[in-house]
C-alpha cells in the first residue's frame, strides 16, 4: 500500500524555493553568494513546490558570505523575500507562528520561514535580534562554515565554542522567540549553545558523524543533547551523508534511522538543504559546479567533502517526488506511518510550538 502523504503536515527545515534551470536564477548562475534577488521562483518553482506535498519551507535570507556589508544587506534580503511573498499572494505565505503553518496546509499556500544560515548581520549588537524578529525572522543559525563574532564554525580550526557575545546573542535569541539553529557549527559551539539556550535548539540540516566522520555532520554526543532539550534535528540530502560523497536516498534513510535511535523519533525530520525543482541537465551543471567549489574553497567558505565531482545534491532524491519516494523508503525500512508522519513534518512543527509559541 505504501503511505500516502498527502495529508501530512510537510516542513522542509532548511530548503530553496527556485528555478535552477531558468537562465537567471542563483544555480544557473554559480554564484559564491547568490542573493535572493537572484532567485527565479517562477510558474515551474511555484508549481513544483505545490505538486511536492511541501507545506513549508525555512529559505536562507541574509548574509551568509560574501563582500556585503552584513546588516544592510540583510535587511535588502527581508524586503527582497517581502515583495516576492506580496507578488505571489495565492501562493505563499510568510510564517509567524506554528499556527501559521497549519493555515498555509489549509489554504493550500507554500509557508515560507524566514531563516539566517549566519548571525553575522547582529556584529557586536544583540539588540538587532529584535529588530530582525519583528520583520519575521523566525530561525537565526549561529554561524557558517567559518568563525564569527559568535562562536567557530565547523571547518574553524580552533574549536573555541561559544563567544561571551555569542553567549547574548542566544539569550537575546531565546527572548524573542526565535530559534537558534546549530547547523554548520563547531562540535564546541554547538553542545555549549545548546547547554546555555533556554529554549529548545536545532540543527536543521546535516548528518551523523559516527555515520561519515565530516565536520559537517554532527556527532552523536550534539544529537543527543540537542534532543534531550526537546529540540529538533534536521537530515539532509547532501553528499556528506556518504564518504565517498556520491550520496543515495538509501543513505539519507541510513541517517535518519540512526538520528531516530540516537534522538528518538519525535526529534528528527528532515532540511534538504536543496531545492524542488530538479537541475534538467546535470552534465552542464557539473561543469559550472567545478568552477563553483573552486572559488567557494579559494574563499574559504567550503566544508570538508565539497568536491566538484560530487553534486551538492541527491541524485535519486530530488524534484517533485522527493517527499513521496523519501516516505516509501521508511515505510520499505519499516517506519510506521506514524513515525513518517513525524519525520515529514511533525515534529518540526512541535519544535515551533516550543518556541515560538502555539
Amino acid at each position: 500500500m505504501g503511505v500516502d502523504i498527502e495529508d501530512f503536515i510537510v516542513i522542509n527545515a532548511l530548503g530553496e524555493l527556485d528555478d535552477p534551470n531558468a537562465p537567471a536564477s542563483a544555480a544557473a548562475s554559480g554564484a559564491l553568494a547568490p542573493t535572493s534577488a537572484q532567485l527565479s521562483i517562477n510558474e515551474r518553482a511555484l508549481a513544483d513546490a505545490h505538486a511536492s506535498g511541501v507545506t513549508a519551507i525555512n529559505v536562507t535570507l541574509g548574509y551568509t558570505l560574501g563582500d556585503f556589508p552584513p546588516y544592510r544587506h540583510t535587511l535588502d534580503e527581508i524586503r527582497t523575500w517581502d515583495a516576492i511573498i506580496a507578488a505571489h499572494p495565492r501562493d505563499l505565505m510568510r510564517i509567524d507562528s506554528a499556527a501559521g503553518i497549519a493555515e498555509a496546509k489549509r489554504q493550500g499556500r507554500i509557508g515560507i520561514i524566514y531563516g539566517f544560515q549566519n548571525a553575522a548581520a547582529v556584529e557586536d549588537r544583540p539588540e538587532r535580534v529584535a529588530e530582525f524578529a519583528s520583520l519575521g525572522v523566525r530561525i537565526v543559525q549561529l554561524t557558517y562554515n567559518q568563525a564569527n563574532r559568535i562562536g567557530d564554525g565547523s571547518m574553524a580550526p580552533g574549536n573555541r565554542g561559544l563567544t561571551p557575545l555569542g553567549r547574548e546573542v542566544v539569550e537575546a535569541l531565546n527572548e524573542q522567540r526565535v530559534m537558534v539553529d546549530l547547523s554548520h557549527s563547531g562540535e564546541r559551539t554547538c553542545l555549549e549553545a545548546a547547554r546555555v539556550s533556554a529554549q529548545p535548539v536545532s540543527i536543521n540540516h546535516t548528518g551523523c558523524r559516527a555515520l561519515v566522520d565530516l565536520p559537517r555532520n554532527k556527532t552523536d554526543e550534539e544529537l543527543r543533547l540537542v534532543a534531550s532539550k526537546g529540540g529538533f534535528v534536521g537530515i539532509y540530502f547532501m553528499p556528506f551523508v556518504n564518504a565517498t560523497g556520491h550520496a543515495t536516498a538509501a543513505d539519507v534513510v541510513e541517517h535518519i534511522a540512526h538520528a531516530v535511535d540516537v534522538c528518538g523519533e519525535d526529534h528528527v525530520g528532515i532540511g534538504t538543504d536543496g531545492a524542488i525543482t530538479a537541475i534538467d541537465d546535470l552534465d552542464a551543471y557539473r561543469d559550472r559546479l567545478a568552477e563553483q567549489v573552486a572559488r567557494r574553497q579559494a574563499a574559504g567558505a567550503s566544508a570538508a567533502g565539497e568536491r566538484a565531482d560530487t553534486f551538492p545534491f541527491v541524485v535519486d532524491l530530488r524534484g517533485v517526488d522527493q517527499f513521496r519516494e523519501l516516505a516509501r523508503l521508511l515505510d520499505e525500512r519499516g517506519f510506521s506511518s506514524t513515525r513518517i508522519e513525524k519525520i515529514l513534518g511533525l515534529n518540526f512543527l512541535n519544535y515551533a510550538k516550543a518556541v515560538w509559541g502555539a
